[in-house]
């Protein structure tokens, strides 16, 4: 098994340097006994002793752009691990610091934690209660935890919660004659590293349904430019059953989304849905429906443009769909027939009634802006 990565999150003054050096055996990261914290960024430190890195992080601070800080910080790390070669940087358990000394755990800080974190939906979550020094408060710091992570508010992310482990990462003067000693850190190895192969698994599924989210955020971008393109080029003066005008703009289009999806050579998957939406049967039977709606009274040139443009969102919609399932590996992309199904369901499950609820919305706003906002908001795409 590949080395993990754990990430060390917590609020400033939490002791999590102090924690990550009594789990290594040195001073590797820097301490202080403030709250104000020591780590300006994220660090990484490992050991040949322990089978996990520990990435340090930004404690949370009270004020707005010192808490933002930490969990922008955060969050550029993660994203910087769905690149291409820093696969192996992703956060495999999360330790949680929490300080025994407080007798609350707000909402705030658990709320920082999760947005930090957001993108690693499914990782395995220790809570490390550091500074918790007598049995007796550390009965309450895991009630308090327990308790906290019952909150209907994150209740959703409790299933992640692990384990709630106690520690003195250094020696404690209790009074001039009472010491604590370190204690818990054995533990915390212990259950990181059997948590480890779970947490591995986590990642790479949270790292997919990011880069798939980013992917679907990328290809909506597409359709959404091309739209407008096709908007005003429905506009001049040539007839759409024609359909030919946009087979340029639907080419790009297509050719983008496969792109995104990575999906290669395919170029007979690529014409089989420029075809479909294009000149097939079932595009000019949905653009006679069209023109036949009754009590049409929009300028030709108004109508072109926003069934242009509803073709292209349709067409790209449809592509998107199919390029998706090739991508997760449910789809073949030789399945030709099963492609031309998808893009013509699109051309005729409720296109009609779309783009007439298109034609309603623009009402006497025949510019373009209004019409490529009309056709984007039936179709329910977001102009980025």
């Amino acid at each position: 098994m590949k080395k993990g990565n754990v990430l060390v999150i917590g609020n400033s003054g939490v002791g999590k340097s102090t924690l990550i050096n009594a789990v290594l055996g040195e001073e590797v990261a820097r301490t202080s006994y403030g709250t104000k914290g020591t780590t300006p960024k994220l660090d990484i430190y490992e050991s040949e002793k322990i089978p996990f890195r520990l990435i340090d992080t930004i404690g949370f601070e009270p004020g707005f752009l010192q808490k933002n800080q930490a969990i922008n910080a955060v969050k550029d790390w993660s994203k910087d691990c769905a690149k291409v070669g820093k696969e192996d940087t992703g956060i495999n358990v999360i330790w949680f610091c929490v300080e025994g000394t407080s007798s609350k755990l707000f909402p705030d800080t658990i709320h920082n934690l999760f947005r930090a974190t957001a993108m690693w939906r499914s990782i395995p979550i220790i809570v490390a209660i550091t500074k918790s020094y007598s049995e007796l408060d550390r009965k309450k710091n895991i009630q308090m935890v327990e308790n906290a992570f019952a909150d209907k508010k994150i209740k959703r992310y409790s299933p992640n919660l692990k384990g709630i482990i106690p520690v003195v990462a250094k020696t404690f003067s209790l009074n001039a004659t009472a010491y604590a000693p370190p204690e818990g850190i054995g533990e915390l190895i212990e259950i990181t590293n059997s948590l480890l192969p779970e947490g591995i698994r986590a990642a790479q599924k949270d790292l997919f349904a990011f880069k798939l989210k980013r992917k679907r955020i990328f290809a909506q971008s597409v359709v959404c430019a091309i739209t407008a393109s096709a908007a005003a080029v429905g506009a001049v003066p040539i007839p759409i059953p024609d359909g030919t005008i946009l087979t340029p703009l639907e080419i790009a289009e297509v050719k983008s989304l496969r792109r995104i999806y990575e999906i290669k050579n395919s170029n007979q998957l690529t014409n089989s849905i420029i075809e479909a939406g294009t000149v097939g049967s079932v595009a000019k039977n949905a653009i006679n429906l069209i023109k036949a709606i009754p009590g049409l009274n929009l300028a030709a040139a108004a109508l072109n443009s926003i069934i242009a443009a509803s073709f292209v969102v349709a067409i790209g919609e449809g592509a998107i769909y199919i390029f998706e399932q090739v991508y997760l590996g449910n789809k073949k992309a030789d399945d030709i027939d099963w492609v031309k199904q998808v893009i013509e369901s699109r051309l005729v499950n409720d296109f009609v009634e779309k783009v007439n609820a298109a034609i309603q919305k623009v009402g006497d706003k025949t510019d373009k802006e209004s019409i490529i906002q009309a056709v984007l908001g039936v179709f329910k795409f977001k102009q980025k």
